[in-house]
C-alpha cells in the first residue's frame, strides 16, 4: 500500500486517495535572497509577498500586478508563508533587529546632516 506523507507535521497516512501537487510556484536556492523560498524565477521571497499583504494591506491581485507575478504564484508564496507562519515570523524579526543594530552603530551620514541642517 502506497504511504503518503503529511508535510507539516510527518505523519504518514495511508491509502489517502490524494497525490501532493503544487511544487511549481516556491523554490529554494542557495544562491538567491540568501535560500529564501522564493517565488520560483523571480527573486521575489515568500516573505516580501507576506509583508505586502499582511503589514501594507497590498491585495494579491495588486501584489500579482504590480510585480507582475501570476496570480497562482502569489497565491502560492502566501499558502507557503501560513504553513510556515512562526518560522518566516521568527526571520523577520531578526532580520529587523539586525538592521536596528546596524543602523545605531553606523548612523547614517545623510540623516546626520539633514539634523544639523534643522538645528536639532
Amino acid at each position: 500500500m502506497p504511504r503518503y506523507l503529511l508535510l507539516n507535521n510527518g505523519t504518514h497516512l495511508e491509502d489517502l486517495p490524494m497525490q501532493l501537487v503544487s511544487r511549481e510556484h516556491i523554490a529554494i536556492a542557495s544562491d538567491v535572497r540568501s535560500g529564501k523560498p522564493c517565488i520560483v524565477g523571480t527573486r521575489m521571497a515568500v516573505e516580501d509577498v507576506a509583508v505586502m499583504n499582511l503589514k501594507l494591506g497590498y491585495s494579491l491581485v495588486e501584489i500579482s500586478g504590480k510585480y507582475d507575478l501570476s496570480l497562482a504564484s502569489v497565491y502560492a508564496a502566501m499558502a507557503y508563508y501560513f504553513d510556515r507562519r512562526d518560522e518566516i515570523d521568527h526571520r523577520i524579526a531578526e532580520e529587523d533587529e539586525l538592521v536596528e543594530v546596524l543602523k545605531q552603530n553606523h548612523p547614517s551620514r545623510l540623516q546626520e546632516k539633514l539634523r544639523q541642517l534643522r538645528n536639532e
